[in-house]
């Protein structure tokens, strides 16, 4: 008797042993396990390319961050420009454990990374209680989410965007005699021969700032995504090249010259109109003169392009890192974040109660805040894909498009200029 309730005693106990061993498994699997509560001081290192007052309100906000997350520690390490940002991206991928715990980046400069597990997925940090949204929504807009996504992953948090549009000198407008903003490519076409023409060629009509956006909407445009079956001497796109290479010929339209940026020539009066990012308001700011005035609106389009960076988490970190590091991209999306971002900045915030607040809409010291949700409803957003070489190629588009545009105000013969512009693209898109 004795020996039988000692075997049914040490039955129970290991029933019990193998129900803890299961649960302590389990636990070990979890979300909760899985993403780890930041317990000790963690440093997060953070990758960007922000300049002038875009870095300087980073700053400030990252400083509001480790005020309430005293136990972390955000490492800001500005690598340049864009361009030197990714070429500094690329060139440490070769060694994965010297990359930064995240970075800004678009997309498309990360595909490669998604392709060989470098990347985080972000969808358990995103449902996680403690260092994500859990059960509750973002407030992110889906269109910038989903664009933060490779191959269907979410492995970006959608940060500073921008989109296209037109930005024209009213006053110029109505001096030569102009009563309604274009509202089409071929609208715009006829204001700007109108301007020129009118002002006895002292003011150019209108220009492009981003000649590679220029092509890739002038396309999707024409009904064709930016991918390697566009034949770049093909119908649809000499028609898109020659739409402006006829206003470069005649004087009418022009692109970034010394300059650089089209904000210079227009805050000085010799340019009317220009399609530009919309966080060029931030440059006009800078150079315009007391009394300059502009306006905004849709780019004269059905679409228009989404852009600006996103912030991607690295594999190589720490569970504990990536914890951290996923609270200071929740911080920045957040309302409040959003809001002092978008007004100091000029960006289109990311946050969907920001975009609807009192305090963004009637924000005076930017254009765009009041007339967002208008524009937003007047052009479809685009972005570059993330497919292989896609990004190679977007970036080769300027140059190529430099040539023609060049060769055009030289008055050179263009089949020459196009037939060499499309070797360069063909080969991008191969190699």
């Amino acid at each position: 008797m004795k020996f039988g309730k000692k075997l049914l005693v040490l039955t129970v106990m290991a029933a019990a042993l193998i129900g803890t061993a299961a649960c302590s498994k389990q636990e070990t699997t979890s979300d909760s396990q899985a993403i780890p509560k930041v317990t000790k001081k963690t440093t997060v290192v953070f990758w960007h390319g922000m300049q002038g007052q875009q870095e300087q309100t980073l700053r400030d906000l990252t400083k509001q961050f480790e005020q309430q997350n005293p136990k972390i520690k955000v490492k800001l390490e500005q690598q340049g420009a864009y361009t030197d940002l990714q070429a500094k991206l690329n060139s440490t991928m070769q060694s994965p454990k010297d990359l930064p715990t995240i970075t800004q980046a678009y997309p498309d400069w990360l595909e490669s990374a998604a392709r060989n597990k470098m990347l985080v997925n972000l969808s358990p940090y995103m449902k996680n209680e403690e260092v994500g949204w859990g059960k509750q929504p973002s407030n992110i807009k889906q269109d910038l989410l989903n664009g933060a996504k490779i191959n269907g992953v979410q492995y970006g948090i959608p940060f500073n965007k921008s989109i296209e549009l037109l930005i024209y000198n009213p006053k110029m407008l109505k001096q030569y005699g102009i009563k309604q903003v274009p509202g089409s490519m071929a609208q715009l076409k006829q204001v700007a021969q109108t301007i020129y023409r009118k002002s006895h060629h002292q003011v150019v009509g209108a220009g492009f700032d981003n000649l590679d956006n220029y092509y890739v909407l002038g396309m999707k445009n024409a009904g064709q995504n930016f991918s390697k079956q566009i034949n770049f001497a093909g119908t649809d796109s000499k028609q898109v090249i020659n739409y402006f290479a006829d206003g470069e010929k005649a004087g009418y339209f022009r692109m970034p010259g010394s300059d650089k940026y089209l904000y210079i020539p227009f805050t000085n009066q010799k340019l009317a109109m220009m399609v530009t990012s919309s966080s060029t308001e931030t440059w006009i700011k800078q150079a315009a003169k007391k009394g300059f005035k502009y306006e905004v609106a849709p780019r004269p389009s059905k679409y228009t392009m989404q852009q600006g960076t996103d912030i991607y988490m690295f594999d190589h970190a720490s569970a504990m890192q990536k914890s951290a590091a996923f609270k200071y991209m929740k911080f920045l999306s957040s309302k409040k974040s959003q809001t002092k971002w978008a007004r100091a900045t000029g960006y289109m915030p990311v946050n969907t109660e920001v975009a609807k607040s009192a305090t963004y809409k009637t924000d005076s010291q930017f254009k765009l805040p009041a007339k967002l949700e208008t524009i937003t409803k007047a052009n479809a957003m685009y972005s570059v894909p993330v497919i292989k070489n896609a990004g190679a190629t977007y970036s080769q588009l300027k140059p190529i498009m430099q040539s023609i545009l060049s060769a055009a105000q030289k008055k050179q013969n263009m089949k020459t200029a196009i037939k060499t512009g499309k070797t360069k693209f063909d080969a991008a898109w191969q190699q």
